[in-house]
């Protein structure tokens, strides 16, 4: 599924932090992965074919699954834990245990490193963002 782009709404983190103190938690207190991995597919969605948190793999308070389909329709299956993101299959739902990727901090450079057309997409919207501003203050 391909979405349009708003590169208006386009953050630098993922928002967790953000509504974990709009929610009135601490971030402390709210270690729910499967809302961090909620969080990171908002972000980023409009610069892959499809992204979502798995339904069919175990989410708990320190693990969740993302599946991904790049604009080169490559299929992948991450893991987000507190330590990252990695790549740990070639599928949706798949865990391969005899994969090591490393760990990424955020999910852009994770992406950045599998797909050319998410960097593309996600320049071309951050340029988009820019004219906008630019645009915004010549008024």
């Amino acid at each position: 599924m391909e979405t349009g782009c708003n590169p208006v709404e386009l953050s630098s983190m993922s928002g967790f932090e953000e509504d974990a103190e709009l929610n009135g938690f601490e971030e402390a207190d709210m270690k729910d992965m499967k809302l961090e991995a909620e969080a990171v597919v908002n972000d980023v969605l409009f610069a892959v074919n499809n992204m979502f948190v798995s339904k069919n793999l175990r989410c708990a308070d320190d693990v969740a699954y993302i599946n991904v389909e790049t604009r080169e329709r490559n299929r992948y299956c991450l893991e987000l834990t507190e330590a990252g993101l990695r790549v740990v299959g070639y599928a949706f739902d798949q865990v391969d245990d005899h994969l090591r990727f490393p760990y990424h901090e955020t999910v852009y450079s994770l992406l950045d490193t599998l797909s050319p057309a998410y960097r593309e997409a996600f320049g071309n919207a951050l340029l988009q963002r820019l004219e906008a501003l630019k645009r915004d203050g010549q008024s």
